[in-house]
């Protein structure tokens, strides 16, 4: 079984991953499992692809082992795509899900409801040691609702309307939001690439 380390602290982003990387024979480690429970890998790029593969290299060369990184975020047409790759810290310094979420209905509050379009955005991205990298973004595609509704997921879900549901991602089970996610599309084609890249090397 080979060894790869999850560029988070996130407990639910590395049994979403492992869940499909286990497959081809890859096993994760946490952070702190590779002895990196102290690295705080900056995110300073601006894009989501950017942040992904930063955070999968840094911890690939401070481990020595190969890296997957995720970042994510929320996409908001009426505000030019922001907050983007600023979704966590939307609302500045100190930001919760809470702030974060008023600062979104602020900006939106004269925005109608043909205009409130906005997608759910994950990269994940893979560096190993000899310089290969893998990269795979997933997406879905809904709306910003005028108030939150729904007592499931975390951070913008209670607004993220998802049409073809008729619920946003809150008020949708944690199975049924995981069928249709930004993260699941993205593991999707990671599951499609390793596989292709597993292909390639026999």
């Amino acid at each position: 079984m080979k060894k790869m380390v999850l560029a988070s602290q996130n407990k639910h982003k590395l049994k979403e991953i492992e869940k499909i990387t286990k497959d081809f024979g890859i096993s994760l480690m946490t952070m702190a499992e590779a002895g990196l429970s102290d690295l705080d890998v900056v995110e300073d790029k601006d894009t989501f692809e950017g942040n992904s593969e930063k955070k999968a290299r840094e911890v690939m060369e401070a481990s020595g082992l190969p890296a997957i990184a995720d970042d994510s975020g929320l996409m908001v047409d009426a505000l030019g795509g922001d907050p983007g790759v600023y979704s966590a810290r939307f609302s500045g310094p100190g930001a919760t899900y809470e702030s974060n979420n008023k600062k979104l209905l602020e900006l939106l509050k004269d925005v109608p409801k043909g205009k409130r379009s906005a997608r759910f955005v994950s990269v994940i991205t893979a560096v190993y040691t000899d310089g290969r990298k893998i990269v795979a973004r997933g997406e879905i595609e809904g709306t910003i609702a005028f108030e939150e509704k729904g007592r499931g997921g975390f951070g913008y879900d209670p607004l993220f309307y998802v049409p073809q549901k008729g619920k946003t991602f809150a008020e949708l089970s944690e199975d049924e939001k995981n069928a249709i996610s930004h993260r699941a599309n993205a593991l999707v084609l990671l599951r499609e690439l390793l596989e292709a890249e597993e292909a390639g090397r026999k």
